[in-house]
């Protein structure tokens, strides 16, 4: 019996220790420095739609520049590539090195809006409006698989449902500057390299994550949200 208690005390004691070794690990140091030229480090809260909008790039050419297998994988600290590796130039001639930002240039709303003339991505009546922080767009509410229509013509960027939070999602590229951001499809028509044009039905209207049937529509310019209703005809 006093064998057996003493393995018992023994048991508990080692399983103490273990644990407290444990939680006296050092926490893991995280790279803050900043990124060399063609490069962005992952912050708190980032994702690669985000990062993608910010410099330009799709999720799928972001992720094919970093070989991700997981696009939801990101780690706070990460270096990822954000600008392609240029071509190697002839071994006989001189490099010439110029240093670009990655920054696309900055340009005003009202200027890359200028000539770009939106209509209404789906045909119900706004649910929620944008307020720059909580909600980065507008949703639009409507029946479920109700026609989404692209705002402008325009490139098909990213057509897939490889973001957690925006359920089935396009976007479309409309010149250098300006992305409109289409979210909680029920189904996409289109793909990656397509060229649509305005009203043209691009996705069926899903649900959001609370069962509301609604399109959640972006308006972006440099990557940066801007609010579309001003943009968008009187109803």
């Amino acid at each position: 019996m006093k064998k057996s208690l003493f393995s018992l005390w023994t048991s508990i004691f080692l399983c103490l220790l273990l644990t407290a070794c444990a939680g006296s690990q050092t926490p893991p140091v995280v790279d803050h420095s900043p990124p060399p030229p063609g490069f962005y480090r992952v912050q708190r809260g980032d994702n690669l739609y985000r990062i993608g909008l910010k410099y330009n790039q799709s999720v799928t050419t972001l992720a094919r520049l970093n070989n991700l297998s997981d696009v939801n994988q990101l780690e706070v600290g990460q270096l990822l590539r954000v600008v392609p590796t240029p071509g190697t130039a002839s071994a006989s001639k001189p490099k010439t090195t110029t240093t670009r930002s990655t920054t696309p240039p900055v340009t005003s709303s009202s200027a890359a809006l200028k000539n770009l003339n939106l209509v209404w991505p789906a045909a119900g009546r706004v649910l929620a409006n944008y307020d720059g922080s909580s909600n980065k767009g507008i949703n639009i509410g409507g029946a479920h698989g109700s026609a989404v229509q692209a705002a402008a013509g325009g490139e098909v960027v990213y057509a897939s449902d490889q973001l957690r939070g925006y359920g089935k999602m396009v976007l479309i590229r409309h010149n250098k500057q300006v992305l409109t951001a289409y979210a909680y499809n029920d189904r996409i028509l289109v793909s990656v390299g397509q060229k649509v044009k305005q009203g043209e039905t691009i996705a069926h209207m899903g649900n959001a994550a609370d069962g509301r049937s609604m399109l959640h529509f972006e308006l972006r310019v440099n990557g940066n949200a801007v609010n579309p209703m001003p943009h968008l005809p009187a109803r």
